[in-house]
């Protein structure tokens, strides 16, 4: 990882920077000015690397397609044997289908049959759909109306041999694997895996299967964020729940920042405790800030900890859920080594709900964004909005994103929402 990354002493110098409350799109940008993405390079096989980032463009070893072919079933003709307002026959000297290729060259007044994928015969300039030709025994009749080339795909038309088929920063989704496999290359080289650690904390959280004692609760957090780095291909470290003892927190914190790039926490970075976390964190590294202009969400915190980055989540689910969405989800993927990061889309629909909000912060309430008989989209928000019902996060397919100096939202309001769907 570099370590050219600016200080918390130059930013706090800034005339903008304000730890307390830091709006959301600077958070982002002080995130991003931090970053610096993995550089330790894998060769694996290529059904290995799905959901992985190339570390290097994949160069193109062949022409794509390799011969001229047909891209519809029909016959390979001369140009120069049609007419452009009259029928004319032609005689059918063979076949070339996919794999198949016809053998020898095409002569004056002749047809080849050919299918998808075929290989043009030598001669051949043009394909004629066979919808548009009436065959019969060793003839073929074939009407005017005709271009020059038609139907007819050029070796190298896709890609070029040298050519660079897909570059360094690219995600390999199935297209991207199944593109590779097509070239005949067998492995490619990815950026290794980022290494994620995270741990709850919180003396009233249990783990699953443990009998619940009075005032303590199951952890949720640590499922979810398991889900959402699963989602992202990291290499995650869960290192369970650690309660609020000072030394039992610096150890965790000293071992998770030893075996990771990333360490996320959550719990324990609300009002009252901040100055807790954010004095061990000083004591182990620095804070850039520990509080959003953001609802739910706020008590968020960002430093370093040694030369890995740490995530001070929020307590509640549903704010571990908006603020790793927001925030944590794109730093990730730029550690990573993605490039470009795509930013997510967001666009306005109506707001079918009345909305309650007070100017000051941006706020992410949960909305199901639907599309009614006449294919008209619009949202409403899932319910009650408290960060602690988790259930909401479940019923909701997009954020309704209110900016910091909006106010109420009444029915009829045209709102941003952000599509989670396959995200988290």
């Amino acid at each position: 990882m570099s370590t050219a990354s600016p200080t918390l002493h130059e930013l706090s110098c800034a005339d903008d920077y304000d730890p307390n409350s830091m709006p959301v799109p600077k958070a982002r940008e002080v995130i991003a000015r931090f970053l610096s993405p993995v550089t330790t390079i894998e060769r694996v096989a290529v059904r290995a690397a799905l959901g992985r980032v190339l570390a290097e463009d994949v160069i193109s070893p062949v022409d794509v397609p390799s011969h001229d072919n047909s891209a519809m079933d029909g016959y390979a003709v001369r140009y120069a044997d049609l007419k452009a307002d009259a029928r004319v026959t032609l005689k059918m000297v063979g076949s070339s289908f996919a794999g198949a290729p016809f053998k020898g060259a095409l002569g004056a007044g002749e047809a080849v049959r050919i299918m998808t994928g075929g290989v043009v015969p030598q001669g051949a300039d043009t394909i004629v759909m066979q919808e548009h030709a009436a065959a019969k025994d060793d003839q073929v009749t074939v009407g005017g109306g005709n271009k020059q080339g038609q139907h007819l795909r050029r070796a190298g038309e896709d890609l070029q041999h040298g050519q660079p088929a897909l570059r360094r920063g690219q995600p390999l989704r199935p297209a991207e694997t199944g593109l590779i496999a097509s070239l005949g290359i067998a492995e490619v080289s990815v950026y290794r895996k980022l290494r994620v650690a995270f741990f709850s904390t919180g003396d009233e959280l249990m783990s699953i299967g443990s009998p619940l004692g009075e005032g303590q609760i199951y952890d949720s957090n640590r499922y979810t964020i398991h889900g959402m780095l699963t989602r992202l291909g990291c290499e995650v470290i869960d290192m369970g729940v650690v309660r609020d003892d000072p030394k039992l927190l610096e150890a965790a914190f000293r071992e998770a920042a030893a075996v990771a790039d990333v360490v996320i926490t959550s719990g324990g970075v609300s009002v009252g405790e901040a100055d807790f976390v954010k004095d061990l964190l000083n004591k182990l590294g620095e804070v850039v800030f520990w509080k959003i202009a953001m609802k739910p969400g706020r008590p968020l915190a960002y430093g370093k900890i040694g030369h890995a980055h740490f995530f001070g989540l929020p307590g509640n689910p549903v704010s571990v859920m908006v603020t790793f969405y927001q925030f944590v989800r794109d730093a990730l993927l730029k550690l990573s080594g993605r490039d470009p990061i795509e930013p997510l889309p967001t666009f306005k629909v109506p707001c079918t709900s009345t909305l309650k909000k007070a100017p000051g912060r941006t706020e992410f309430q949960r909305g199901i964004l639907s599309r009614d008989s006449s294919g008209t989209l619009s949202v409403r928000v899932t319910g009650e909005q408290g960060s602690g019902i988790l259930r909401s996060m479940s019923e909701a397919n997009c954020f309704i994103i209110l900016p910091t100096a909006q106010g109420n939202v009444t029915p009829g309001t045209l709102v941003e929402v952000q599509v989670m769907e396959g995200v988290i």
